[in-house]
């Protein structure tokens, strides 16, 4: 599953003349109306290489690697480059807005740090929230703003565009509870941060020709330069889980997107994610999730 970049998105769309850099070099960034883009077919389940915030009004399904969220009122979704995704339409009507930018767009401040941490964008976050109709107002005149600001020609348009898109990530951010964007700043808290930030890059896996590297506690420990004893208390003091358990659920959680989204046999599967044999895997897999890999897929 090979990462689609914000150049492949243009061109799935036939979206011409939108690759302009804004600024001094400062990415890309463009704004639409989703009834201009969205049909009734489902987007192929993939990773982006870009950020995208929409505003759904309409029916749907968006699927992650092990689990489907029901999207049946207005919501605010946010989706990020490390985790893939697909999106089903269920409704005829599909309305709303979407804003797409890479990384490099915003300005890089303690508050954006702060915002990319939150659970918006974390691995295993809340990616949405859903708005009543004062808050479906409030966004909506958000992003009519943006589109209009996207097609003038104000000298500092993308300086005014950047306050914009922070301000929705700060109305979704007051839509959800403040302990999802609690930041941990003891010592045992940025391990565990690294730790669940390595794992994450990990993954997906997109060829079998690059299997995964790192399967144990103490591979990890080594990457990060820790001892791993150190590794798994920390692990343990902040999530309640061991550093193997991660690790686990991480790789059958994988396994799950192989299994559901590619057409690879169980043997490359199980290769791709650092098992020497086709039973080694089905073992693992049995005994984490109670099914064979085949009746999983089947």
């Amino acid at each position: 599953m090979k990462a689609e970049t914000i150049q492949e998105f243009y061109h799935r769309h036939a979206i011409v003349n939108e690759l302009t850099e804004t600024p001094a070099s400062r990415g890309q960034f463009n704004v639409y109306r989703r009834e201009d883009f969205c049909g009734t077919q489902p987007t192929t389940y993939n990773r982006r290489d870009f950020y995208k915030v929409s505003l759904v009004i309409g029916t749907g399904k968006l699927y992650y690697a092990d689990r489907a969220l029901l999207i049946d009122a207005p919501a605010l979704m946010f989706s990020n480059p490390l985790v893939p995704y697909s999106w089903e339409p269920l409704s005829a009507d599909q309305r709303g807005y979407f804003c797409v930018f890479t990384a490099d767009f915003l300005n890089e401040t303690e508050a954006t740090h702060a915002i990319f941490d939150s659970s918006l964008f974390r691995i295993g976050g809340s990616p949405v929230s859903f708005l009543n109709e004062y808050q479906l107002e409030t966004v909506s005149g958000i992003f009519e703003r943006m589109a209009q600001e996207n097609q003038s020609d104000y000298a500092f348009k993308y300086d005014l565009i950047r306050n914009y898109v922070n301000l929705l990530f700060h109305e979704a951010i007051r839509l959800q509870p403040t302990d999802n964007f609690i930041r941990h700043n003891n010592a045992s808290g940025r391990i565990a941060s690294l730790f669940i930030e390595l794992l994450e890059r990990q993954f997906p896996i997109e060829s079998q020709a690059h299997p995964l590297r790192l399967r144990t506690a103490s591979a990890y420990s080594q990457a990060l330069s820790l001892h791993v004893n150190h590794l798994n208390r920390s692990v343990k003091e902040m999530t309640g889980m061991t550093t193997t358990e991660h690790i686990c659920r991480r790789i059958i959680k994988e396994a799950k997107a192989l299994l559901l989204h590619t057409e690879w046999d169980v043997s490359e599967i199980g290769y791709s994610l650092g098992f020497d044999t086709p039973s080694y895997f089905n073992n693992f897999f049995r005994k984490q999730t109670g099914a064979t890999p085949l009746s999983f897929r089947d």
